[in-house]
C-alpha cells in the first residue's frame, strides 16, 4: 500500500510537472535528492558508529548491565508468557535498553533474536502473534528515547545553532507514546484474551 502511494505521489508530481512546462524541475530534484541521501547515509553512518562505540563502552561499564536490571522487573509484569530465565526475555531487556539509549540500530538485532524465541514459544497457530508478540512490537515502536542520537546527528549536519534541544521534547513524547502503546496493549490482552500463557 505504502509503496502504491509513493508511485502514485512519483507519478501525479511528473504529470505536474509535464503539464506546467518544468519537467526539467523533475531531473533536477531527482539529482538533488541522490546527492543530499548520499550525503546523510555518510554522515549517519558515522554518527552510529559513533553511538555503537558508546554502546560497547557503556556495556563493558556496567551501564546496561545497571539498566537491564532496572527494567527487568517491569518486562517480567509486561511479559508474564515468557519465563523469567527464558532467551526471549534476555533479548527483549537488551533490545528495550538499547532504545532508550536512543540507539534504534543496535536494537534490531535484539528485536529479531527476541521475535525468533517467542515463536518457539507459540503453542498456537505458529503464523499468528501471541500477546506478548503484541505487547513487544507495541513497545519496541513506542519505547521512550532518554538520547536521540540519530536525530542530534542529523541536526549536526544541516548545521543547527542547538543541535541537542529535542532532548527534552524527545523524552516526553516518547514517554507519552510509550504510556499509551502499553495501556492500549494491557486494556486488549484483558478484552480479547488471547491465550499465549507458557506452559512447560
Amino acid at each position: 500500500m505504502v509503496n502504491a502511494l509513493w508511485l502514485g505521489m512519483m507519478v501525479f508530481g511528473i504529470l505536474a510537472a509535464a503539464a506546467g512546462g518544468n519537467i526539467e524541475a523533475v531531473t533536477r530534484a531527482a539529482l538533488d535528492g541522490a546527492n543530499n541521501a548520499v550525503k546523510t547515509s555518510l554522515g549517519l553512518i558515522a554518527i552510529i558508529t559513533f553511538w555503537l562505540g558508546i554502546m560497547k563502552l557503556a556495556e563493558e561499564a556496567g551501564l546496561i548491565s545497571l539498566i537491564s536490571g532496572l527494567i527487568a522487573p517491569v518486562m517480567r509484569f509486561l511479559f508474564p508468557d515468557i519465563p523469567r530465565d527464558h532467551p526471549a526475555m534476555g533479548a527483549i531487556i537488551m533490545n528495550i535498553s538499547a532504545n532508550i539509549l536512543g540507539l534504534g540500530n543496535a536494537a534490531t538485532p535484539m528485536g529479531l533474536i527476541a521475535m525468533q524465541e517467542m515463536q518457539k514459544l507459540n503453542r498456537g497457530d505458529k503464523k499468528t502473534a501471541t500477546a506478548s508478540m503484541c505487547t513487544f512490537l507495541a513497545l519496541n515502536t513506542s519505547c521512550i528515547t532518554l538520547i536521540p542520537s540519530t536525530i542530534i546527528g542529523i541536526r549536526v549536519m544541516h548545521g543547527s545553532a542547538d543541535p541537542t534541544e529535542v532532548v527534552g521534547t524527545t523524552i516526553f513524547a516518547t514517554a507519552c507514546g510509550m504510556t499509551v502503546a502499553v495501556a492500549v496493549d494491557r486494556v486488549l490482552r484483558t478484552v480479547y484474551s488471547r491465550p499465549g500463557r507458557y506452559q512447560p
